[in-house]
Parts: C-alpha cells; sequence; structure tokens
C-alpha cells in the first residue's frame, strides 16, 4: 500500500484501488431505483473487446426481452458504439440514454434482458463488466496497469445509503464480480488490504 496526499491507494499487482472502493457504503437497493441506470446516462455502458463475440453469440436468446427500439438500434448500429471519448460501448437508442439491451417489465421496472436470461439459465454470459462492478468505474492507467475508482452517481444515493444501514462495502457488495473479473488472490489480498485500512482509520 502506499499512502498519496489524495488518500490511499491500494495495489495488487497491476490493478490501484482507491481509498473510496473500500472505505465506502454500497448494496444495491432496487425497489427503489426500479433499475433506472438503464435508462439514464452520459453514454452507453464501457464494453471490454472480448465482450463483443459474446454479447454477438447469445443475442438470438436475450433480443426477445428487449423492446423492438432496443433491437432496431443494434440493427442499425451493431453491438456496440464508440462514446465521445472514443471508448467501446453498449449502443443507445436513438435520441436517448437508453441502452438497446434493457428490458421493460409490465410493472415499470428495468433490467438487462442479457442477465435475466442468464439467471434463467439461457446464456452464459451474464452481463458487461462495467455494470457487474458498478459504482466502481475501471480506468486504463498504461503499461497494463488499471484503476478501481468509486464513482457516485445521484440516481444511486439510496443503495449508498442502503449499504451504510447495512454495514455493506463496496468491495464486499462487489465480491463476485471482482473475482471474476481479477481472480480469488486479488479479493483476498485486497480483503486483507482492508482490514488493514479500516483498522487504523
Amino acid at each position: 500500500m502506499s499512502a498519496r496526499d489524495y488518500g490511499t491507494i491500494i495495489q495488487i499487482g497491476d490493478v490501484l484501488v482507491s481509498e473510496d472502493v473500500i472505505m465506502e457504503y454500497f448494496a444495491c437497493d432496487y425497489p427503489v431505483c426500479k433499475g433506472c441506470c438503464c435508462v439514464i446516462g452520459d453514454s452507453g455502458a464501457p464494453l471490454k473487446e472480448e465482450e463483443l463475440e459474446l454479447l454477438e453469440r447469445d443475442y438470438p436468446v436475450y433480443s426477445d426481452l428487449m423492446s423492438e427500439r432496443g433491437k432496431q438500434a443494434v440493427k442499425e448500429k451493431g453491438f456496440f458504439e464508440i462514446d465521445r471519448d472514443g471508448d467501446l460501448v453498449t449502443p443507445v437508442v436513438g435520441g436517448t440514454e437508453e441502452c438497446a439491451f434493457t428490458h421493460f417489465s409490465s410493472d415499470g421496472s428495468l433490467f438487462c434482458s442479457i442477465e435475466k436470461c442468464f439467471f434463467q439459465g439461457k446464456c452464459r454470459f451474464q452481463k458487461p463488466i462495467s455494470c457487474r462492478l458498478y459504482p466502481i468505474r475501471v480506468v486504463d492507467l498504461g503499461g497494463g496497469k488499471v484503476g478501481l475508482n468509486l464513482h457516485r452517481w445521484n440516481i444511486c444515493k439510496d443503495a449508498f445509503e442502503k449499504g451504510r444501514r447495512e454495514g455493506i462495502r463496496v468491495y464486499e457488495f462487489l465480491k463476485e464480480p471482482l473475482i471474476d473479473a481479477y481472480g480469488e488472490e486479488f479479493y483476498s489480498a485486497l480483503c486483507e488490504a482492508a482490514r488493514m485500512l479500516i483498522a487504523s482509520s
């Protein structure tokens, strides 16, 4: 671990984790937000290049849960688009902030069509890792290194409050996607670093 003027940075291999990922509390409060992150944002969800093939492979399955306008967006744009920062992101419905892969339930709740099919055992890809890791945002630092930073979004304020009420920290809430993204050894090292950081706070 190395401390810097702007906070503690935990370095585990090539992954640098900001202090907020450990110290802040978070737990999704879906009954409150109803999945509005699927239709609100500056652009689509960040994608890794290797996820493009997975999106295309399972499309015949999860597309059944997509809206017609979502299907049209995929037909026009494909399985990704480039945002204003030059990054790969999921396609959005033209003129909106709505992710093309959104499923609209009859009660007004929103879900990821891909993840819904995944939990039904119909496809192997769960959903983009950037979505699974939220509120962590991954930053490419160059040289093979990445930074894990906490993103604060007003639509998730209830999730931060719920996490604090229930004593669930960001890195604990995101255990499964963190392991899927960086491995068991990384997560074990992160938990040990968290134990020391919390004890010294």
